[in-house]
């Protein structure tokens, strides 16, 4: 079996989501794994779909008829597998919004070689105080090598710099 991701992006309606899994079936593919969301009025993913080899170029050159409902891209998966020493956290962000937190976040885990194994964020109007609020959660890969008490001294000492609570869990 060869592993295609798949990356799709369209203006948001009914039916888009059947549309990708009708074509993947039909072509002998599993859709196995999947991140979709509305965003701004934009339905964006990425689906992880197993196909046998001799199947995998017919079923892109499928998908690329659903040019003008969804924007796909096929790429092929990796067999590369986690090292069992790495370790996974999980890191919570919240504050006041403003440009660049993620910017800033993911660069203290890039100096650390930290592997951003999801993201999600999202901001919200502050209830009581006015203003947005930025809140964002990060599992990442930490390889066996990292100090952890460095890396958490720096996050620590960035969220005293850009003003937001940072845990580490």
């Amino acid at each position: 079996m060869t592993t295609l991701i798949l990356t799709v992006a369209g203006a948001d309606r009914p039916g888009l989501v059947a549309a990708v899994a009708d074509v993947v079936e039909a072509h002998g593919g599993n859709w196995e794994n999947s991140r979709l969301a509305e965003l701004a009025g934009t339905f964006a993913g990425v689906i992880e779909v197993s196909v046998s080899a001799d199947r995998a170029a017919e079923l892109e050159s499928a998908l690329s008829a659903l040019d003008g409902l969804l924007t796909v891209a096929v790429h092929t998966g990796s067999d590369a597998a986690a090292n069992p020493a790495d370790r996974e956290i999980d890191i919570r962000v919240l504050g006041n919004d403003r440009p660049g937190i993620v910017r800033e976040v993911s660069g203290v885990l890039n100096a650390h070689a930290l592997s951003i194994e999801e993201l999600t964020s999202e901001t919200k109007d502050a209830a009581m105080a006015g203003g947005r609020l930025f809140e964002a959660s990060v599992t990442a890969r930490v390889p066996a090598s990292v100090d952890l008490h460095a890396l958490r001294a720096d996050l620590e000492r960035l969220a005293t710099e850009i003003q937001v609570d940072i845990t580490v869990a």
